[in-house]
């Protein structure tokens, strides 16, 4: 005997939780008291939604869920970096990492189990690629990371106060369930993140980013990593189908659809010997002359399967030195986490890959010496 799978009402935008309520013949304000029984009171058990009548909540139970992903692992570092494996349906993890700073705590979401992209200085690239999460199941892990602090002090500053969406993934390769995970992280009714506060981060899926317009006003970061094709073609393999200059141009028109005058956010990981010359620096200044942009450098956090290295503090300020002269805004990224492999680019999870890509990297480690 089969059973109706039960709409899982986490994953669901305002306007789609008004048409669920509509077609139950309730009126549009029951959408807005249960997101914020979800998403600002953290309650997953319908029971518990005491302003809606027993009889709602009985036809609830009986059709609908509140399924939140199951955390299997849970860390803080020495720095107050905490970290947390969530277990998807299928068996497959994914990792999720809030950065407290201050007030401010940066929670990094994942969108994908593994990537479908294999940059060459990320680890979660060479666990290959599974599938992508749901709207569910990217909101889950905001919902986590809230529900984490309920011991907090409620008049103070929300735990999560800034998103990027940077965690195992490309964004942009799973368009529509980011999208609508967005729209609920921005909600007055969900969880109000600023749109200057929510930062959607691509390897540069350029199609992607064009049709981004109208549907978002999220603000954007570029993996860049490189100054000119020839070098970003080894690091960021998706810069063969899209080169810079196209990138760049999609970025620009993106900016330019704003109500407000917004800058994009330049990732540059910095690898010593690779892409960390002075010369690159200046032709990252010459670059982006015409983008409105800040640059946030990132030295390279080793892992297992690569041999790259990090480059010397001397090495990551003379570059940001160059960038400072040229007139950027330029942030060195602090690394946060790495005693519990929660640095950016250690994101690993548990990937069942489905592309057999993670079997050409043995950890170098294992056959050294």
């Amino acid at each position: 005997m089969s059973t109706v799978k039960k709409v899982n009402l986490l994953g669901l935008t305002r306007s789609k939780m008004e048409q669920f309520f509509a077609d139950m013949g309730e009126k549009p304000f029951r959408a807005k008291q249960v997101m914020q029984w979800i998403h600002q009171f953290g309650v997953s058990d319908f029971d518990q939604m005491t302003n809606i009548s027993k009889v709602l909540r009985t036809k609830l139970a009986s059709i609908a869920e509140v399924k939140v992903p199951e955390v299997t692992y849970h860390d803080i570092s020495s720095d107050g970096t905490r970290k947390w494996v969530m277990q998807m349906e299928g068996g497959s993890s994914i990792e999720t990492v809030l950065i407290p700073d201050g007030n401010r705590g940066t929670l990094c979401v994942s969108s994908q189990i593994g990537c479908a992209l294999d940059c060459s200085f990320c680890s979660t690239g060479k666990q290959g690629f599974n599938r992508n999460l749901s709207a569910a199941e990217i909101i889950g892990q905001v919902w986590v990371a809230v529900k984490s602090f309920e011991d907090i002090d409620p008049e103070k500053e929300r735990p999560v106060t800034n998103v990027v969406m940077m965690g195992m993934g490309e964004p942009l390769l799973n368009f529509d369930n980011v999208i609508d995970a967005m729209d609920l992280m921005m909600d007055d009714f969900a969880y109000s993140i600023s749109k200057r506060r929510l930062t959607l981060s691509t390897a540069g899926v350029v199609p992607a980013i064009k049709k981004l317009t109208g549907l978002t006003d999220a603000s954007i970061a570029i993996s860049l990593h490189a100054p000119n094709d020839e070098l970003r073609d080894q690091l960021v393999p998706i810069n063969q189908k899209y080169p810079i200059s196209e990138l760049l141009d999609a970025v620009q028109g993106y900016l330019g659809s704003l109500s407000d005058k917004r800058k994009a956010t330049i990732e540059y990981t910095l690898i010593e010997g690779v892409n960390d010359q002075l010369e690159l620096a200046h032709q990252l200044v010459d670059l982006l002359k015409d983008l409105p942009c800040k640059i946030n450098l990132i030295p390279f956090n080793p892992f297992p399967q690569s041999d790259y290295k990090k480059p010397s503090g001397n090495a990551v300020h003379r570059f940001q030195d160059v960038l400072v002269e040229g007139g950027y805004v330029t942030t060195i990224r602090s690394t946060r986490g790495d005693d519990i492999d929660a640095a950016c680019g250690q994101l690993v999870g548990k990937v069942t890959d489905r592309t057999r890509r993670s079997e050409k990297y043995i950890p170098l480690k294992q056959h050294s010496g």
